[in-house]
């Protein structure tokens, strides 16, 4: 059975020096797809780009609040309320914005693997017949290439090339989702800015173009994956 991955960059939309690093580790890297965060002033070049790169496949990326690791808890940056109305207005927003439903749905650090956002954004999946992270059948998600531990402490070896190239080669068979963060952090105000650029480096690194030809494992987007 064939090895495929869909490589998809979060946050697309957060800040100009996201897009910057998005757009560059998709036209130079191996990103095939992308979240929208629809919800920040950057959203609406994001979704420029989206709607004449159509071998970009783009993606909402709920946003329903953001948490820090601090002194031994999670401490909310923001937190929004009302769930199942705001999936709906970030749903209206993105429709608004790229002119067409998204090929996949997912959320800002994972809020839907929990309820009740789960069940909400099931529903919405279901009703928009795309696939949600980590609750699709035909997609496996992998959440390793990721620069920080699960408390927020720096993880740099997680994010480079070498340690692409050992995700890609371990992949299994069928339909993977390999998500990523690319990005400039000058313009961002995030616990995770400085290894989005380490993240671009790596998409783009020619070692990781030629593993995915030796391993001849098919790069597609969610657009023509499934």
């Amino acid at each position: 059975m064939t090895r495929i991955v869909i490589v998809n960059a979060d946050d697309f939309g957060r800040s100009d020096g996201v897009n910057r690093g998005v757009i560059q580790a998709h036209e130079k890297g191996i990103v095939t797809s992308a979240s929208l965060m629809v919800r920040y002033a950057a959203a609406a070049d994001a979704a420029g780009y989206g709607r004449h790169r159509p071998q970009l496949s783009l993606g909402l990326h709920v946003d329903l609040g953001e948490w820090l690791y601090q002194d031994g808890t999670w401490t909310a940056v923001y937190e929004l309320e009302q769930f199942e109305d705001e999936v709906e207005r970030q749903l209206d927003a993105f429709r608004s914005l790229v002119r067409r439903d998204p090929t996949h749905l997912d959320s800002h650090q994972h809020v839907h693997s929990e309820e009740p956002v789960r069940s909400i954004m099931l529903a919405t999946s279901r009703r928009l017949g795309v696939p949600l992270r980590s609750f699709s059948p035909w997609v496996r998600y992998c959440g390793s290439f990721y620069g920080q531990t699960g408390t927020g402490e720096p993880l740099p070896s997680a994010i480079s090339a070498e340690a692409l190239v050992t995700i890609l080669c371990g992949l299994p068979e069928g339909v993977t989702e390999l998500g990523c963060h690319p990005g400039y952090g000058d313009d961002l105000r995030s616990q995770y800015a400085a290894e989005r650029e380490r993240e671009i480096e790596a998409l783009c690194h020619e070692r990781v173009r030629a593993t995915l030809a030796a391993e001849e494992i098919e790069l597609r987007s969610f657009r023509d994956a499934l």
